[in-house]
């Protein structure tokens, strides 16, 4: 008797002891727009990460050579000693959201109880596809699979078959469709769960709030994990601008009928798309910038139709699900292709698999942060499902019309390498073209790809530059521009070193770059699935469906214990703990219950009331604490802002948040 009143005793002093009284298996959602959240600028983050940029482009302008010599050796290693990572990311990412997805956790949404989702299935759909629309697919279109076809992965077809044309499109597909993903969807649910469910800012540390203490990443760690994501950002944007650069130039000098440019033509390039993003950024014209998004998309739907019209459309209707058939054959020998299998699987890892996946590491925070944004209210299932399925199946049937097109102009005719071998191909940046060139109408259609292009530069640097804005002021959703042309002449400087490395090979600086300086953020996604994990053990609804088990369980056993066959169910108190649902478990615990404690935009616990969906007015103990603290600081230090929390800064204007229903 006595056992059961101590434990009564307990019961009540932890139901008064949850967060503003309200237990973690009820616990509705958090979401950061409804947090008192107070975002500035990190200048740890922006000064380090601007640092290290301008650092590697004045090495890059002074000592060329020497940097390309450093990049190589650093290549060399990072291929040898880290490729596995990067091929085990590939390829567990896959598996563990698919897990996700179709696990108990794949029903929990991406915001709050009750929420639906900010778009309809169509619209969303459409914002995918236009996530998985850009520089590449122009360029590496027909690139790729024709050199597969010439040059194919080493043991997998003779060269130059029709075997190897069609395990060329299958290589191609697998780059670019659903391990590349599952890489950026890995990054988008962590950030819009974090965001839209648990209430953090949506920055990359803020996920592995589970692995510090009290859940706070405003510390050294978190700011290293940040920096890390800006500078993988920054390098992979730059690749692409420096992709769709050479590109321009090179489709300016056929349109135009101008001689060969070479690297100079891309660098004016560079120097003049650069100064129009820029100018568009801070003068408010960006605004336009979704326009011409939805202009370019429309754009590549015609162009992918007008190849797949006026080009072999019997061969492509034929070609496209053998290529399909071949990609899921082919799928095991492709993903356990290794740098153990010799030299030549080493070449073809490190010029193509290898610094796929490195490449799209670096887009994660970028694409992944897009595709929270508009992916709030849908379940994990429906978000995994869509972003794994939805741009990896365009972005494929892309690149099966583009790259079969040019398979076809080289069976029947040579038209893209004469001799038959890879040694006779023309340059990455050209054999787009020299591919619509045997297509009607080709003249016409070259100056639309080059607008196309030009688009692509625009809007990828805009958007990659908000992105990196909101890593670098603290996650702030709305991100103040008046840093944008910093992080603008980053990219662009950080393109032109990457052309200058590369000299007359340019793709090959390009890949060097984006590897090395992916391979820090690949260990890092590593521990994002892990503290990601985490969270969602700990999740109200997980803990709810914990719960409907123990009381099915238990009330089972009681009842046939008690009554045999003739019971039925009721909730009532539970005085024997031997029948209490939760009884062995601790509901109070810090780990289940200290992410919903409410704070103020200096970090102090404040009171909220889940019914009206309001903030209650401090205690008067918490205005004098925090009183006191304001007294004893005579101004900010020399480190503040290194040591703050992340709501430090200027405070915005904001009314008390509403619950959402």
């Amino acid at each position: 008797m006595a056992r059961r009143g101590v434990r009564g005793a307990k019961s009540f002093l932890s139901e008064i002891n949850y967060p503003h009284n309200i237990h973690p298996a009820v616990v509705p959602g958090v979401s950061v727009e409804d947090q008192l959240v107070r975002y500035g600028v990190d200048k740890l983050v922006v000064g380090v990460a601007g640092g290290l940029i301008i650092g590697f482009i004045v090495w890059g302008v002074v000592d060329t050579d020497f940097l390309t010599a450093v990049s190589g050796a650093a290549l060399n290693w990072t291929m040898l000693n880290m490729g596995w990572a990067f091929n085990l990311l590939a390829i567990g990412l896959l598996v563990y959201l698919l897990y996700l997805a179709f696990s108990r956790y794949g029903r929990i949404p991406l915001g709050l109880d009750g929420d639906t989702p900010a778009y309809s299935t169509a619209s969303w759909a459409a914002m995918l596809f236009a996530a998985g629309i850009g520089i590449g697919i122009i360029f590496f279109g027909p690139f790729e699979p024709m050199t597969y076809s010439l040059s194919p992965r080493p043991g997998s077809a003779d060269p130059g078959t029709m075997d190897a044309m069609k395990k060329a499109s299958a290589q191609a597909a697998l780059h670019w469709g659903l391990n590349a993903w599952a890489i950026y969807g890995l990054v988008g649910v962590a950030v819009a769960y974090t965001s839209y469910r648990r209430g953090r800012v949506p920055l990359m540390s803020s996920v592995f709030a589970p692995f510090f203490r009290q859940g706070r990443t405003d510390n050294l760690v978190g700011r290293v994990i940040d920096i890390l994501a800006i500078l993988a950002t920054l390098f992979g944007t730059a690749a692409a601008l420096g992709l769709g650069a050479l590109q321009i130039a090179r489709g300016v000098e056929i349109f135009t009928g101008m001689g060969p440019t070479g690297n100079a033509g891309a660098l004016i390039i560079i120097s003049v798309l650069t100064a129009g993003f820029i100018a568009s950024a801070v003068s408010g014209v960006a605004r336009c910038i979704r326009w011409l998004s939805n202009i370019n998309m429309v754009l590549a739907v015609g162009l992918a139709l007008f190849f797949f019209v006026l080009g072999p459309t019997a061969f492509l209707l034929n070609f496209v699900p053998s290529v399909i058939v071949t990609y899921f054959a082919e799928l095991p020998d492709m993903l356990s292709a290794s740098m153990s299998d010799g030299p030549e699987m080493q070449k073809f890892l490190s010029t193509w698999t290898t610094f796929y996946w490195a490449w799209w590491v670096s887009w994660a925070p970028f694409v992944g942060i897009f595709v929270a944004k508009i992916s709030r209210g849908r379940t994990i299932r429906q978000f995994i499902l869509g972003v794994l399925f939805i741009p990896s199946t365009i972005v494929v049937m892309a690149f099966t019309v583009l790259g079969g097109t040019a398979i076809w102009q080289q069976l029947q005719s040579r038209a893209i390498a004469p001799d038959n071998t890879v040694g006779s191909l023309p340059k990455p940046e050209e054999i787009f073209f020299t591919v619509l060139d045997g297509l009607p109408g080709s003249g016409i259609m070259a100056g639309v790809v080059v607008v196309m292009l030009a688009i692509f530069f625009v809007t990828t640097a805009d958007s990659a530059s908000v992105v990196t804005l909101q890593m670098s002021q603290r996650g702030n959703p709305n991100p103040k521009r008046r840093v944008t042309v910093f992080w603008g002449l980053c990219m662009a400087g950080a393109a032109v070193v990457m052309l200058l490395i590369g000299g007359q090979n340019a793709l090959s600086g390009l890949q060097n770059l984006i590897t090395i300086t992916a391979l820090p953020f690949t260990l890092i996604m590593f521990a994002m699935a892990v503290a990601l994990h985490k969270d969602l053990r700990s999740d109200p609804m997980v803990i709810r469906e914990q719960y409907s088990r123990w009381a099915v369980d238990k009330s089972v056993r009681h009842g046939i214990d008690e009554y045999g066959d003739d019971f039925t169910f009721a909730v009532e108190h539970a005085p024997d703990s031997k029948w209490a649902t939760g009884a062995d478990f601790d509901s109070a615990a810090p780990e289940v219950t200290d992410w919903y404690q409410r704070t103020d935009e200096d970090g102090n616990p404040v009171d909220y009331d889940y019914e009206t969906g309001e903030f209650t007015a401090p205690s008067s103990e918490q205005l004098g604490a925090t009183a006191e603290a304001a007294e004893g600081e005579s101004g900010p230090a020399a480190g503040d802002d290194a040591g703050a929390p992340q709501r430090r800064g200027p405070a915005p204007e904001r009314s008390r948040p509403q619950r959402r229903r």
